[in-house]
């Protein structure tokens, strides 16, 4: 099984012998606010007589709070350290720069 993912190069170490890459997951990631998700988790718990008397309310109380917002996704970091010449047949990606890079099971 194969599967290819695109990682954004974020951090280039060069001692002039050995290269490392950092690498990050190359998606977008929406911030949630923390209120949306509080609504949204009341809201699927609810029958519809209930939520109309009770959704105002908890979007009154959730109103005078402050709006905390998280990532939805925790992406992957990857570090990879190689030689100098292989960084050089790889046409020597910079920082931003996009990487594919092949995740086979073994």
């Amino acid at each position: 099984m194969s599967d290819t993912n695109e990682f954004k190069v974020t951090q280039i170490v060069d001692n002039g012998q050995m290269v490392q890459l950092t690498l990050i997951e190359n998606i977008s990631t929406e911030p949630i606010s923390q209120k949306q998700m509080i609504i949204e988790s009341v809201s699927k718990k609810l029958d519809v007589e209930t939520k109309e008397h009770v959704m105002p309310l908890l979007e009154a109380i959730l109103q005078a709070q402050p709006t905390v917002n998280i990532k939805s996704y925790q992406q992957t970091q990857i570090t990879i350290a190689m030689p100098r010449s292989r960084y050089d047949s790889m046409q020597r990606p910079r920082v931003g720069d996009i990487i594919e890079i092949d995740l086979k099971k073994t």
